[in-house]
Order: C-alpha cells, then sequence, then structure tokens
C-alpha cells in the first residue's frame, strides 16, 4: 500500500534546496544533505532495504549489526569474510553506495579462544574501541584475554573537550555547588 503523502513530503525533503551559513542556496536533485533533519531518517530507511533485508536474505547464518551507515558482520573466518565484503560492495554498488575505503577492514577477534596471529585485532564501532584486553572473569575471578569494549580515544577526547570538569575543591563542598559542572578558567 503507498502512502501518497508520506511520498509526497519525502520527495519535497530530497529536493528542498539547501541554504548555507552564508544564505547562499544550492540547489539539489538527489540525496540528502549532511546534518539534514531528516537525513537519519531516511538513511535508516534506505539500508533497511539496501543493507538488513539483503543481508537476512544473502547471509541468514551470520550475525551483523548496523547503525545508520556503520556495521560489523561477523565472519567464522577470513575467507568468509573476503566473500560477504566482496558481495556487500557489489550489493551497495547496485544501490549507488560504497563503502569507506579506510574505515573497512577485516578485523581478527583475538581472545583466549582465538588466537590466532594477524595485523589487525583492533576497530573502533559507535566510540567504543574493541580490540583484545585482559579481563577479569567474573566467576573465576581470573585474568583472560577477553576481545572487550572500551570507549575509544576519539570519543574520550571528544567528551573530555565537550563536558567541563567539576569542580571539588575544599571551598565549595558541602553545599549543593560542588555538584555542578563549572567551566575550569582558561590559563
Amino acid at each position: 500500500m503507498t502512502c501518497a503523502w508520506a511520498l509526497l513530503y519525502i520527495e519535497r525533503w530530497l529536493t528542498a534546496p539547501m541554504v548555507q551559513e552564508d544564505g547562499t542556496i544550492i540547489e539539489r536533485s538527489r540525496g540528502t544533505p549532511q546534518g539534514g533533519v531528516v537525513s537519519p531518517i531516511l538513511a535508516n530507511l534506505f539500508m533497511h532495504y539496501a543493507f538488513d533485508l539483503w543481508m537476512a536474505r544473502m547471509f541468514p547464518d551470520l550475525r551483523w549489526c548496523r547503525y545508520a551507515d556503520d556495521g560489523l558482520v561477523h565472519c567464522r573466518n577470513e575467507m568468509e569474510a573476503q566473500s560477504v565484503r566482496e558481495a556487500l560492495q557489489a550489493r551497495l554498488a547496485e544501490c549507488c553506495l560504497e563503502m569507506h575505503p579506510t574505515k573497512t577492514r577485516i578485523v581478527y577477534c583475538k581472545d583466549d579462544r582465538r588466537r590466532g596471529k594477524t595485523e589487525t585485532v583492533m576497530f573502533d564501532f559507535l566510540g567504543y574501541c574493541f580490540r583484545p584486553r585482559s579481563v577479569l572473569g567474573p566467576r573465576s575471578q581470573k585474568m583472560f584475554c577477553g576481545f572487550t569494549p572500551a570507549v575509544s580515544k576519539p570519543a574520550l577526547n571528544a567528551m573530555r573537550a565537550t563536558i567541563p570538569r567539576l569542580e571539588t575543591s575544599q571551598a565549595n563542598r558541602g553545599d549543593f555547588g560542588r555538584y555542578c559542572p563549572r567551566a575550569k578558567p582558561d590559563g
């Protein structure tokens, strides 16, 4: 069933001119502008068709996750990963999309169960860095090598730049002021 008014608004969103900060108007005929209000919704709808449904149909036994245009596909070995990568590259080309050349890579998720040797053993996804690291077992209380996430360095730096430090000086202990974020003075 086609919803005519929804298609009308989607068409208007896709063809509306873009106004630059200086007031310059740029006519558009396709795509959604970076930072556009409706861009994330339309991108998710398109990626559901271009990626989600395709993955479920073509690789039903593989686990994967996607957030907007970032995604992961879990494969059992490198040969399978190469095959999925090639098929996905072809699928995205059919949809006039392409994988990012430097962000797209095959990563070996090394841990105590997977002890192979390879160059690439870490990746960032949605602000988290996944890599082999020592982890304390919750039941055994013994250290082991696990492939667990931690906040990535770029995300941590962005948080540090955005969130002001809390002042906890002797002068404001005991009052509500110590719980309020205050920007650290320059200098």
